[in-house]
């Protein structure tokens, strides 16, 4: 099954990407396209998923807040943090969401421990999770280093997932994100790991090799 690789040097403004998700989805449906795997930034900005609580949006005015079809509630997406979607056709593997979430869970706690940092699942919430260093500055015990937010039409799968890289962790404090309030949010550089997008580039699309398939030549 091929996949293409897409990866943005520029931050892309989310209402743009969606639409380009769209198109490509519906191509992808239609048999006209291949599946496509996008790396990319976003300026600063929540977004809303099909969950989310008006209560749950702190701030309302900090930053733009985009209504968005994946799954979930609130989340921030922003500078130094890398967004990978990933359009895939389902239809040609298994069609099980169950699964293909479980996939994406993998590929992130995959691509976080080629860093060194130990994450995981935990029952109950949504994203990947790390135990923090005791007498970390934030006081959390646990805290979210990655966001999975998915959507699936006609057996294609779009939305995807964020990690944590260097982003402004304090940009978080105007949601609940994900609806939990009671942990901590963090990065690989709030964890002491000096690692810039590229970096983190390279370990994403090795581990997604492994968990689903080649990456094709980059698409611009």
């Amino acid at each position: 099954m091929v996949v293409s690789l897409r990866r943005e040097d520029s931050p892309v403004e989310y209402a743009t990407a969606c639409e380009i998700m769209e198109a490509r989805v519906a191509a992808i449906a239609a048999g006209s396209a291949s599946g496509q795997v996008w790396l990319l930034e976003h300026p600063a900005m929540y977004t809303a998923g099909t969950s989310a609580k008006p209560a749950d949006l702190v701030t309302p005015d900090r930053f733009p807040v985009f209504k968005s079809g994946r799954g979930g509630q609130y989340t921030y997406h922003g500078p130094g943090q890398r967004v990978a979607y990933a359009m895939l056709n389902l239809g040609r593997r298994g069609k099980d969401i169950r699964c293909y979430v479980n996939q994406l869970e993998g590929w992130i706690i995959d691509t976080l421990a080629d860093f060194g940092v130990i994450a995981g699942r935990r029952e109950g919430r949504i994203g990947v999770w790390v135990d923090m260093p005791a007498g970390h500055k934030s006081g959390a015990r646990e805290a979210k280093i990655a966001a999975i937010g998915v959507r699936v039409r006609k057996w294609v799968t779009f939305h995807g997932i964020s990690i944590n890289v260097n982003p402004d962790l304090s940009h978080f404090t105007g949601i609940v994100p994900c609806g939990i309030s009671e942990h901590g949010v963090t990065s690989l550089s709030d964890l002491g790991i000096s690692a810039d997008l590229s970096d983190l580039d390279a370990s994403l699309i090795r581990n997604f090799e492994k968990r689903f398939g080649p990456l094709n030549a980059t698409e611009s």
